[in-house]
């Protein structure tokens, strides 16, 4: 008999009537009047010529052949001058950042490392690290004392002699709390002080009011983790890349999983998306702004709940709901027998998930509103 691994991932908190995660994701691909709020995926994009791109590919019927290994040169280009680096960088295009940071943890630990994450965070970067590690050190962050983050002042209380990767989702899922330029500064001088990879995941920047790459003050120490599913819209295609120095990508290339190449039609509507970004970004920031206010307004009017970061850096918060006499779990189920995804905290946090609903934003207003209203009567209705 085959027994679960060390690192597999415990079962969620499913809503009453499902039996399995795949059934109840079925349920809500196929509701067609679902508000999306929550996966952080993005429902702002109309015409910015992605979905032509990839109708074009489609219809020229490119699916019969396989593409570049690694990536069309024009992507990896586009992706590349995105982020302002220049060809002293490689890149990887990827099915996915969560292939991305798979890849990244594969390569990067021995059996004998442990590697510094945080809860509540993305805890898929734990699952794979402890796969390829020792041992991960999830450090609490659900605390104004640090600003709900992982600071440098936390991972230097817990680095010890056999840590080597130092997880820095950025803006963090599902908090939205992002790092100052001191603080990126200080994670530049602990990594190269005691030869560290940082891996900074930056599916969430295009939503930040500022950002700084992490490979542009420490180059020989990060690994840049990079996603078109959140503001570019595309979650549904998983495609992504990787991004570091040609040492580490060429040590990456030797342990990738998808070596016929990454969906083609993906592809092309990756290329069309970044070529048009600069015609959509600053709406879709615009927007996503106006409606976490509207979610604040909402939240204010309830005793006890409140948001631990605000405004949010990414198109996702969090709802602490701890001192409302509600659970989360329970607003979830509501809000879904009124048309509403929301996600209860367990996906995000071992420690803390009992107390906050993560909610993203990147939908039309309209349907924030909508959800404000929900949430106050949900809040009534369930007290």
């Amino acid at each position: 008999m085959i027994s679960p691994k060390k690192y597999a991932r415990p079962n969620k908190l499913l809503p009453k009537g499902f039996k399995t995660a795949n059934e109840f994701f079925n349920y809500l691909f196929n509701d067609p009047d679902l508000i999306w709020m929550g996966q952080n995926t993005n429902h702002l994009h109309h015409e910015t010529g992605v979905m032509e791109a990839m109708e074009a590919s489609i219809n020229e019927k490119d699916y019969c052949k396989y593409p570049p290994p690694e990536g069309f040169p024009r992507l990896k280009e586009l992706i590349m001058d995105d982020l302002g680096l220049g060809s002293e960088y490689d890149i990887l295009v990827t099915a996915g950042a969560t292939e991305s940071l798979y890849l990244s943890t594969n390569d990067i630990l021995d059996p004998v490392n442990n590697t510094i994450t945080c809860d509540p965070g993305y805890l898929i970067i734990d699952n794979f690290a402890s796969r390829f590690g020792d041992h991960v050190k999830s450090i609490p962050i659900y605390n104004p004392e640090c600003g709900f983050k992982l600071t440098p002042e936390l991972v230097r209380e817990n680095l010890d002699a056999n840590t080597k990767l130092i997880s820095l989702v950025d803006p963090l899922n599902p908090l939205g709390s992002s790092y100052t330029k001191e603080e990126r500064k200080d994670f530049k001088d602990i990594a190269e002080d005691h030869d560290i990879y940082l891996l900074h995941d930056i599916t969430y920047r295009d939503f930040a009011r500022e950002h700084e790459l992490l490979a542009k003050i420490a180059p020989e120490h990060t690994i840049t983790v990079y996603s078109f599913s959140k503001s570019y819209g595309m979650a549904g295609m998983r495609i992504g890349s990787i991004i570091g120095m040609p040492e580490v990508i060429n040590s990456i290339r030797s342990i990738v999983i998808n070596d016929l190449g990454t969906n083609i039609v993906a592809q092309k509507g990756a290329i069309a998306a970044i070529e048009t970004k600069k015609e959509w970004i600053g709406k879709i920031k615009g927007t996503t702004r106006q409606n976490q206010e509207i979610i604040k307004q909402a939240v204010d009017q309830v005793e006890g709940a409140y948001l631990p970061v605000y405004p949010s850096d990414a198109n996702m918060m969090v709802i602490d709901m701890i001192d409302t006499g509600v659970k989360p779990h329970e607003m979830a189920e509501y809000l879904i027998d009124r048309k509403i995804f929301a996600r209860e905290g367990s996906y995000t946090s071992k420690l803390f998930g009992h107390r906050y609903l993560r909610v993203s934003f990147s939908i039309p207003t309209t349907q924030v509103e909508y959800f404000a209203e929900c949430f106050l009567e949900g809040m009534e209705d369930l007290r």
